[in-house]
């Protein structure tokens, strides 16, 4: 299949390029900036596009010459006060020159969606959500994969995790922190962008995760046992959520916005719908088993083997052209 990737230079598409290669796959991958494509160990094996989500002639020009049969679209805007329109607006031009150029499937990566009413979700949520929609319309099959927190080196959303656990000597846990979360490593979550490109079904979604349920302070806990150090955690009553993520901003080393827009989202239960995509996604092949938030953590957590050229390299540890 002739797959263009919008997005590459971002972490899930790093891990997810060389999947799509080595399932036969080929790819165009574009981005803002293709020439920090460079930095990828894959970058002489893919086509780079110039392509910007937000101008017009940018999306309908790549999009008609990539002679793609389908599209993956790992675009996620966290920062500036508009980003939800500017999220909503670029997905609809991608969805317009998808049905002009004929695409015939279209993968999106979101987030997991709370059953709660949309006035209760995050403008982070809503804005995949609206995403979602957008690119739902098009005359192609699109499937969009939920996931939770991707577990990997270079995860921002990880990161976030990890520093706030281990630059404090405790941990302050907010009420509102209690919630669940099912995390994902991003090997799996790979793995099901290659098979929803393949998967035969209409239009729809999947709820994706790693199958082990756990709140934030049980990852917490993890986290730190696994990096060697003592964190005792203190509770922390019902601290303002603005509040919490203004000290995140300052305590960690991840843009402002993107640190508030990822802490909005710890104020629901982030877990899938179960484990019915897994016989859904893969049908027909060997049963796919996620890795569990302790085994994909160890190996996220590990020293790369520097010896190893980079395509040799554990995806799930740091490699070549990460930014976390």
């Amino acid at each position: 299949m002739r797959v263009l990737l919008i997005g590459a230079t971002g972490y899930v598409a790093s891990r997810t390029i060389p999947v799509l290669l080595e399932a036969g796959h080929t790819v165009t991958a574009a981005a803002r900036s293709p020439e920090k494509l460079r930095a990828f160990w894959w970058a002489d094996r893919v086509t780079a596009a110039r392509l910007d989500v937000t101008d017009d002639a940018s999306v309908s020009t790549v999009v008609a010459h990539s002679d793609a049969d389908a599209i993956v679209y790992l675009v996620h805007g966290m920062g500036g006060s508009d980003f939800r329109t500017v999220d909503r607006q670029s997905a609809l031009r991608v969805r317009r020159a998808a049905d002009a150029a004929g695409i015939s499937r279209i993968v999106y990566l979101s987030g997991i969606i709370p059953a709660v009413g949309e006035e209760r979700l995050s403008e982070h949520l809503l804005s995949r959500l609206e995403v979602e929609q957008e690119l739902s319309r098009a005359d192609a099959t699109v499937i969009t994969l939920r996931a939770a927190m991707i577990v990997g080196a270079g995860s921002t959303s990880l990161a976030l995790v990890r520093q706030l656990a281990t630059r404090l000597p405790v941990t302050v846990v907010p009420s509102w922190m209690r919630h669940l979360v099912e995390p994902i490593a991003i090997t799996d979550v790979a793995a099901a962008i290659e098979a929803a490109l393949r998967v035969d079904r209409p239009t729809g979604q999947f709820s994706i995760g790693g199958g082990t349920v756990m709140s934030y302070p049980e990852l917490i806990d993890l986290l730190t046992e696994l990096s060697g150090l003592v964190r005792p955690q203190v509770p922390g009553g019902p601290l303002p959520e603005p509040l919490v993520a203004k000290a995140a901003a300052v305590l960690t080393d991840l843009p402002g916005p993107t640190v508030e827009a990822l802490i909005e989202s710890l104020q629901e239960d982030m877990v899938s719908s179960g484990d019915s995509w897994r016989a859904e996604l893969f049908a027909g092949a060997p049963a796919h088993q996620p890795l569990t938030p302790r085994a994909a953590l160890t190996r996220a957590l590990a020293q790369p083997d520097l010896h190893l050229p980079a395509a040799e390299r554990d995806p799930l540890a740091v490699m070549p052209g990460d930014r976390c």
